[in-house]
């Protein structure tokens, strides 16, 4: 009985995490989606989006809990990679999509622990510390590894949302799928197309001996804006993240959250 509670607890926490997840994508979706429109908003990331979000009212205590549903996807994401909830297995395909959770694991604990360094007043630094490691050449090849990891992460967004594989793991109700379906797979083709530029912005960042900071999401956007047909691609993009914004909003509610803390 004790493990089935701490399980639905866990449960719950990790449908935070996925809200957590959703509101960040909004307001960088919703941004963007505005500097296109010439509405004042702005290409930003998701810290970017966190700090915008600390802003309105009651922002710290929205912020807050975001910091709890990050921590808790952050704890979701470890559990999908070691107890493989999803049955990935164990092939080379299984254990890549079990590597890359647990580097999801990883980025949402730093995400966390930034947004509380930011509520306190002790964050900062992390512009310096991207500079350190591209100034070293094992940072270089690291940045290199991320970079092609970033791609190749692009490219299964890509793919589950142009084969609706993420289906297989919601549990939608049928009347709903007419406009649940096109939203996630919108939102998870858009949020590929960006990690591959940002896989690229990485790999061209460790090709240059010395360059400057790391480009992230808001770079990427910024690079679509500055494209021929620029502001229709970036509202595109930022329909799309905003898209996926709500898909993780639908995945709050309806992903398949089965965790047992048993050992049998």
């Amino acid at each position: 009985m004790t493990e089935i509670t701490a399980g639905k607890k866990f449960a719950k926490l990790a449908r935070l995490g996925y809200v957590a997840r959703g509101v960040v994508y909004l307001t960088v979706g919703g941004l963007a989606l505005l500097a296109a429109l010439g509405k004042g908003g702005e290409t930003t990331y998701s810290k970017g989006a966190l700090l915008e979000i600390m802003s309105q009212p009651f922002g710290d205590l929205i912020l807050v809990i975001i910091i709890v549903g990050l921590f808790g996807y952050a704890a979701w994401r470890l559990v999908q990679a070691i107890k493989d909830t999803d049955d990935h297995g164990r092939s080379g395909k299984g254990l890549a999509v079990r590597a890359g959770l647990l580097v999801s694991a990883v980025t949402h604990t730093l995400l966390a622990l930034w947004a509380i360094g930011m509520l306190t007043g002790i964050g900062g630094g992390a512009n310096d510390g991207s500079r350190q490691l591209m100034a070293s050449e094992w940072g270089q090849w690291l940045l290199l590894a991320v970079g092609i990891a970033v791609i190749g992460a692009g490219l299964a967004h890509i793919y589950k949302g142009w084969t609706a594989r993420f289906e297989r793991y919601m549990k939608v109700p049928r009347q709903k799928q007419a406009w649940t379906t096109p939203i996630c797979r919108f939102g998870l083709l858009a949020r590929g197309v960006v990690w591959c530029i940002v896989g690229v912005f990485l790999i061209e960042s460790a090709w240059q001996a010395h360059g400057g900071e790391v480009r992230g999401m808001a770079a990427a956007l910024e690079a679509l804006r500055a494209t021929s047909f620029g502001p229709w691609l970036l509202g595109v993009v930022a329909a799309g993240l905003f898209a996926f914004g709500l898909y993780s909003l639908l995945e709050a509610v309806y992903r398949r959250v089965d965790v047992s803390f048993s050992d049998t």
